[in-house]
């Protein structure tokens, strides 16, 4: 049976090799930037040969870099449907 200091120590090791969060912060400026660097993430998981916890890090800044994907790509839409609907108003 494992003692406190013994699972507080474990707890302790876990944390220190765990990735830090994702925030928006780290996140590329353009989607040309997050479209590229997702597109490596998912050659170096498909390449396999990583360790579960490098394996689980790179998961989530992929996902990470897809939301930002579909944030830059949200933005793009909003611009063309705005831009339809100024041409579609009558002049005044």
């Amino acid at each position: 049976m494992a003692t406190k200091s013994s699972t507080a120590a474990q707890d302790t090791a876990a944390k220190a090799n765990a990735a830090p969060p994702v925030g928006k912060k780290d996140l590329p400026k353009s989607y040309e930037a997050a479209r590229d660097e997702l597109a490596a993430v998912v050659d170096k998981l498909e390449a396999g040969g990583l360790t579960l916890d490098e394996s689980l890090t790179s998961w989530e800044r992929g996902q990470a870099l897809a939301g930002a994907c579909e944030t830059f790509l949200a933005g793009a839409r909003k611009r063309v449907d705005d831009a339809l609907a100024a041409e579609s108003t009558p002049e005044g």
